[in-house]
């Protein structure tokens, strides 16, 4: 009987713990994502399509996630539109790829808007699939 109450004990406990731990996961993963949405806010006009990440003046005591990443982030529906109207190329700043359109253009992680001229004067590769 006292062999049982061990056991019992045991698996209570590493259930506990299991969830425990799953729960701290799953809400730094919900508060990851409620940080992300805020991160990329719409550009000032006049802003020529360039990416930025800054944070409102009423949140000035938070840092976004990417705020420390080179090149920024992905970009805006807005900043998309009005890159593409203005001609000018996603790059992908980790990867070293320019793409003109298709998926990526504007969604990477890390990346930028610039002419195809600039990207290639800085030594970026235009996207064989797009």
């Amino acid at each position: 009987m006292k062999f049982q109450s061990k056991v019992a004990l045991w698996v209570s406990v590493s259930c506990l713990t299991f969830a425990i731990s799953i729960a701290s996961a799953w809400s730094m993963s919900q508060a990851g994502s409620s940080d992300s949405s805020s991160a990329s806010k719409p550009a000032a006009a006049g802003n020529s399509g360039a990416t930025t990440n800054q944070a409102p003046a009423s949140s000035a005591n938070t840092i976004s996630k990417s705020a420390g990443k080179s090149g920024g982030g992905a970009a805006s529906s807005s900043e998309i539109a009005a890159a593409k109207a203005s001609g000018k190329v996603w790059v992908n700043t980790e990867s070293g790829v320019y793409h003109k359109s298709g998926r990526w253009y504007g969604k990477t992680k890390a990346g930028k808007f610039m002419t195809e001229s600039e990207a290639k004067a800085a030594g970026y590769k235009a996207a064989h699939r797009e």
